[in-house]
């Protein structure tokens, strides 16, 4: 357990990527099986204790240490696995057995939820504070280290010398703790066969395109299609079992069985979900109602119907038709759909221009139909994996801004667990601020000190680790659209909202009104 916490002690605290794929590549060359298949599991997501609970970790703590003094550390420290390690004391009879990370794995694997404190109790007795905190930090699966399940299957692709896109075509036909695979990536077995599983294909992914930079390219090249506001997914299907992937690969199936159910037999799609109406494709808040679902009831179903916008195709029964170009797969794709019947799906339809000038205008003219811009597609491009230069664009039109006042903040995760950087803004409506928002990035590590230490010395009201502040500063916030929204007092949501500019010379009473926002919606 120790050199795992080790690992996620020197990822938390190191910034650039290459560090990370380092400390990650060393660690696969080096820890022993199976733990470094428990640990790629941990690092990418893929391993849960259900049975193991935050509440159990407090009150575990709560019963060693003063609870107010829990509750206060708590509320400095603003992460819970940190205010544990940092405040457990030491054992009367002092350090006993450290547990491996395989010994870890396994016992709560099979422990009930009445034996988890009896597991946890002597593991947090025997660790350091660093491995206390790994240990925490494992059995609540909040790592928050800066590492995503992408850059983990990067890093063992890098350490084994194998190209990311096998290791992902292979992932869905494995279990932790992965014998098989680093098997193969040492060169022991050949790579694992999936067989006629419905496993993930790494997507093609497009480069962002600037207005300046279009005039080199050549419109006779390229075909065009809009980029709908929803999220890309792969629909995967073989004999009888069906897979609905996320663009990182991860199986969202479970949260939508309409979709599954829809799936047409021995088929590999590449397409948009998104909810839809009549045909029309609703506000992505509606998909949102979707997406914070596991396993929606009945009601949700019929209230937000899911559908997916089909944009390629990528295997029609045994064939691989990613070897064709991108104008012959559409011309397949629009063959296949023409086939038969195909519910819940659709085709997103290309758009016909003669020049440049005027698909500005067409996209120009996109946000009033809730359309984020349009995705440029060289007519002779291969469907490659990862995001090659040159034959997709995304071509988005320009964010939405509003001035705002900073009305709320909290500490973050990981390396900002010690700083105020997440913050609540809010637009005036009449003589009240009401919150519009939250954001957690746009700002530099110099701004996010000056900020913190504002919030420290303008704090009005404290819940826990929430800090009101009084009325001052201006966030000028940046967001791709607005949609309406009961969750919310103010009536409204941004959608995806950064910070774009500190206005620490306007006024806070210049800011932006609720009703500036609205007249935004879509």
């Amino acid at each position: 357990m120790n050199r795992f916490a080790a690992l996620l002690d020197a990822l938390l605290f190191t910034p650039s990527r290459n560090g990370k794929l380092r400390l990650m590549g060393e660690y696969f060359a080096a820890a022993p099986d199976p733990e470094r298949g428990w640990a790629l599991a941990a690092l990418t997501g893929e391993l849960a204790f259900d049975e193991a609970k935050p509440s159990q970790v407090r009150a575990l703590a709560a019963a060693r240490v003063d609870p107010e003094l829990l509750g206060w550390s708590y509320d400095f420290v603003g992460d819970l696995a940190e205010t544990v390690s940092l405040i457990w004391p030491e054992a009367p009879g002092g350090k006993g057995h450290v547990p491996t990370l395989s010994e870890i794995v396994e016992k709560l694997k099979v422990a009930s939820r009445n034996e988890v404190p009896g597991l946890l109790e002597p593991w947090l007795d025997a660790l350091d504070a660093t491995g206390r905190w790994a240990l925490l930090k494992l059995v609540t699966r909040e790592l928050r280290i800066g590492v995503s399940a992408r850059l983990a299957k990067t890093a063992l692709a890098e350490w084994g010398g194998v190209e990311l896109g096998r290791i992902e075509e292979v992932w869905h036909g494995l279990a932790p703790p992965y014998q098989p695979l680093f098997d193969w990536l040492e060169g022991r077995r050949p790579a694992p066969e999936v067989g006629d599983l419905p496993t993930f294909t790494p997507l093609m992914l497009a480069q962002p395109l600037e207005d300046a930079e279009i005039a080199g390219l050549d419109a006779r090249d390229y075909l065009a299609e809009w980029k709908w506001d929803g999220i890309r997914v792969q629909l995967v299907a073989r004999g009888t079992e069906k897979r609905l992937y996320s663009r990182s690969g991860d199986d969202i199936g479970a949260a939508f069985p309409d979709i599954c159910a829809a799936m047409p037999p021995d088929v590999t799609l590449d397409g948009e979900l998104l909810v839809m109406r009549g045909g029309e494709v609703a506000a992505f808040n509606d998909l949102q109602q979707r997406l914070n679902r596991k396993t929606p009831n009945p009601k949700v179903l019929r209230d937000f119907p899911a559908a997916v916008r089909l944009y390629d195709i990528l295997r029609d029964g045994p064939e691989d038709l990613r070897g064709l170009s991108f104008a012959e797969r559409r011309r397949r794709l629009e063959a296949w759909y023409a086939r038969e019947p195909r519910p819940a799906l659709d085709l997103s339809p290309l758009v016909p221009f003669t020049s440049w000038d005027e698909l500005k205008e067409l996209r120009d003219g996109a946000r009033d139909r809730g359309i984020e811009g349009l995705m440029l597609k060289r007519a002779d491009s291969l469907y490659v994996s990862g995001r090659p230069k040159g034959p997709w664009f995304k071509w988005k039109r320009g964010a939405l801004t509003l001035d705002t006042v900073l009305m709320y903040a909290q500490r973050g995760h990981g390396k900002r667990s010690s700083f105020y950087s997440d913050y609540t803004f809010g637009a005036w409506r009449g003589d009240e601020l009401v919150p519009v928002g939250k954001a957690y990035s746009g700002f530099t590590d110099e701004e996010l000190r000056r900020l913190d230490q504002w919030v420290r010395n303008n704090t009005v009201r404290r819940w826990g680790p929430v800090r009101e502040v009084g009325p001052q500063i201006v966030l000028e916030v940046a967001f791709d659209s607005v949609h309406r929204s009961t969750r919310h007092r103010s009536g409204v949501a941004m959608r995806f909202p950064r910070i774009h500019r500190i206005r620490w010379d306007k006024p806070y009473r210049d800011a932006d009104t609720l009703e500036a926002l609205e007249r935004l919606l879509t």
